[in-house]
């Protein structure tokens, strides 16, 4: 390894340690649980990582970040699902006490809303409301027009809303 190639190589890794915790959050959103997210941000940073010499490390890294991650996350979701783990009915962690299930109970149902949605409606949310782009920059990261975004958007907070609206009635009945 050359000294330029180690200059990368340090730069990757100092870049790594500030975004991970970061990125990974996000991920979360995008896939709804701890360990997938965990492994779109390794796909991620693997990504990245291949296009880190060619990238322009002072200006919009971030947002090249954040696309490959949604693009990822989307060319994931197309695969078919036989190809995908298979979950478990048991948690590797202990269960919550009552408190802990009191306070994150209104995220559950968010979450649960947001996985009914498809990848690409669930990306957009994400991408308009969590991260709070703009519908040109949505736009750019979806590679579709702005009035896909529009729309799409629209269609998914309609869906969100009759989800949120349903889910919480069962919830308060049970």
């Amino acid at each position: 390894m050359n000294r330029l190639d180690k200059a990368h190589e340090d730069d990757f890794a100092r870049h790594v340690v500030g975004v991970r915790p970061a990125l990974r959050r996000k991920a979360f959103v995008l896939v709804g649980d701890w360990f997938a997210a965990d492994d779109l941000v390794q796909q991620t940073l693997i990504a990245v990582y291949r296009s880190w010499e060619r990238l322009d490390h002072h200006e919009a890294l971030s947002a090249y970040t954040r696309t490959v991650m949604v693009r990822l996350f989307i060319d994931e979701r197309r695969r078919h699902r036989w190809t995908r783990e298979l979950l478990q009915d048991s948690l590797p962690e202990p269960e919550p006490g009552p408190e802990e299930l009191a306070r994150i109970g209104e995220r559950l149902v968010l979450l649960e809303a947001l996985a009914t949605l498809t990848p690409r409606q669930r990306s957009l949310v994400y991408l308009r409301y969590w991260e709070d782009l703009g519908i040109e920059e949505v736009a750019q990261i979806m590679d579709c027009s702005s009035s896909t975004v529009r729309s799409s958007t629209s269609r998914a907070l309609r869906i969100l809303r009759e989800l949120l609206g349903e889910l919480g009635s069962r919830r308060h009945e049970g």
